[in-house]
This record gives C-alpha cells, structure tokens and sequence, in this order.
C-alpha cells in the first residue's frame, strides 16, 4: 500500500511538473513577440514623422507594437559614439529588421551586420553612403527608401519669393553624407537657374550660430537641404535670420513649421508609410537583396503664412492654395 501511495504521489508530482512546464513554454511563446529594432541620430519632428509612418503601415499591414511586434527605439541624441553603442545593441538583440531612420543610423547599422536585413527610412544619398550599390537590385543586406528631393523646385520657390535675390546662402553639416550629396546638386541647378549660391559648413550644432550669423550678414536669404543637425536646432538659425529680418527656406516641411517661411518637399509620414512598407515584406520572409530600392519623390509646397508676413514677403499667386490641399499651410 506504501509502495502504491508513493507510485501516486510520484505520479502526480511529474504531471504537476510536466502541466508546469508546459505552462511556461506557453507563456514564453505568448510573450515572444518579433524584434524591429529601429535607430535615430537625433531627436526632431521630421524623424519622428518617419517613425510614425513606419508605424502607422505596420498597423495597417497587421503588425501591431506590443502585440505581434515589439518595436525597439533607440536615439543617440546626436552623439556619434552613442550610436555605434546602440546599433550594436539592437544588433545583439536578435531583431528580425532593423531600420536606420538618416543615414547615419542606417551607417551604423550596416557596418554592425552584414546578415541581419536593414531597412533605410528616407535616405538622402544611399549609394554615396556606402549603403547600397545598385538601386535595382541592392546585392546585401540593405534596402528600403531614397528620399529624393526636388532641389529644382525649392531653388524655384525661392526665386519666386525673392525676386531680386542678389545672393543665396546654403548651409549644411559636412560631416552628413545626405545633406552633402544634396548640397552638390543644389550647386548644379543653382548654376543652370542663374542663381548666386555661397556655401557655409558646420561641424556640430554647437557651430550653427555663429556661422549662420556670418552668413545671414553676407546673402539675402538662406536655404537649408535635409540636413538632421541643423533641423534639431532650426530655432537658433530662424532667431537669428529673424534678427536682420532674412527669410529662412528649409528643406523639411518641419522646420517651416518651426520659423522657417516655405518649401517644396518630400512628406516625411509618406517617406514613413513606404519604410513600414519594407519592414512587412521583410517580416514576410522576402530577402533585401531581392526588393529594389524605393525612390519617393512626392514633392510637396508648405507655407508658413504668420512668417512670410512677419517678413514684410509677397506669397506668390497659388502657394498658399496649395499648401491649403497639402494640409501642410501653418498661420
């Protein structure tokens, strides 16, 4: 009888154990959710944009964060160091996809890894960067989507704007692959449209005001390509374009937004939505290697009205219509 209770008390110690077990692995599979590792530089609206966007198409794809996904966000806040730090980290943390938002995420990323896939939001120049070879058909382990953007039609807005325009300052980090490769042909169609540009450069943001001081004493106007550094410190440019009442023509629809007076440029949420595009093909199983690169050109104007007036500007005939149908006019 002993020998029988013992038996029992055995037996159902195992299946107590073994329901246990089970339980747990259930558990773990329930909270085991797909990693996307996802990088900025820097804090600012623009990047924030893209990261929305991203989001907001994986919801529509049926990726939702906290769910099915888990959504790791990292930001260097401008620290270079700190962003080799943090790419290796998501690289360690198993993501399935990585998405470098700017190139210098998307840099640190790919030189991190050379298997996991990696995902460019909205980079300037890819094949300058180092980050891919062929648009068409990318080879490694990168892909995703080129923002490019419509240098002629913002050197167009702003002659529109300043008519008389003697002399048109453009600054930019040159440190930034984008900005630089953006900057270059900002020359070329410069030069064809007649135009008098003068080039200033900063290192860091540290440098921004005092440079941009120096310029907005020797040109007319001022503008600015997609450049990550100066947009995370836009206001200290607008105060002191503002100061000898100088019109500042960014290249982000954010930083019009935040003082600067108009654009023509790409949407940023778009440039997010074809990201969070990318992302679910991969999360599908297609390879990098196999999914072209996605130019995304949707130029639109945006128009800071209050700031134009503040200006003493004419808007030209229809900007601010369309800025109206872009949803992107700001009184």
């Amino acid at each position: 009888m002993k020998l029988k209770h013992l038996a029992s008390l055995i037996f159902v110690g195992a299946v107590i154990a073994l329901a246990g077990s089970l339980g747990i692995v259930k558990a773990s599979q329930h909270n085991r959710q797909t990693v996307i590792g996802v990088l900025v530089p820097l804090h600012h609206p623009a990047l924030r944009q893209i990261y929305s966007g991203m989001k907001d198409e994986l919801a529509a794809e049926g990726y939702h964060n906290g769910k099915n996904i888990k959504i790791v966000y990292e930001n260097a806040n401008g620290d270079q160091s700190n962003l080799h730090t943090m790419a290796d980290k998501l690289i360690n943390s198993h993501a399935k996809v990585l998405v470098g938002i700017a190139t210098p995420a998307c840099q640190a990323l790919a030189n991190g890894t050379k298997s996991t896939p990696i995902v460019m939001g909205d980079i300037g120049d890819p094949k300058g960067a180092g980050l891919i070879k062929n648009e068409k058909h990318p080879e490694g382990n990168v892909t995703g989507v080129h923002g490019v953007q419509p240098i002629h039609q913002q050197l167009a807005l702003v002659k529109k704007f300043m008519p008389k325009m003697k002399k048109l300052g453009v600054i930019y980090t040159s440190s930034d692959d984008s900005a630089t490769a953006q900057y270059k042909q900002m020359a070329k169609e410069a030069k064809k449209m007649h135009i008098n540009l003068k080039a200033y450069t900063i290192a860091n943001s540290n440098d921004l005001n005092q440079v941009s001081q120096q310029m907005l004493s020797e040109v007319d106007a001022v503008i600015v390509p997609s450049d990550n550094t100066i947009a995370s410190s836009i206001q200290t440019l607008i105060k002191n374009a503002n100061a000898v009442n100088k019109p500042v023509f960014p290249g982000a629809e954010t930083m019009v937004k935040q003082g600067g007076v108009a654009t023509v440029t790409n949407s940023q949420y778009g440039a997010g939505r074809e990201t969070g595009k990318f992302v679910a093909q991969l999360l599908k199983g297609k390879q990098p290697a196999n999914l072209p690169v996605k130019d995304y050109d949707q130029g639109v104007v945006s128009l800071n009205v209050k700031q134009a007036k503040k200006l003493g500007l004419t808007i030209p005939a229809g900007i601010e219509k369309q800025a109206r149908k872009n949803h992107m006019l700001y009184k």
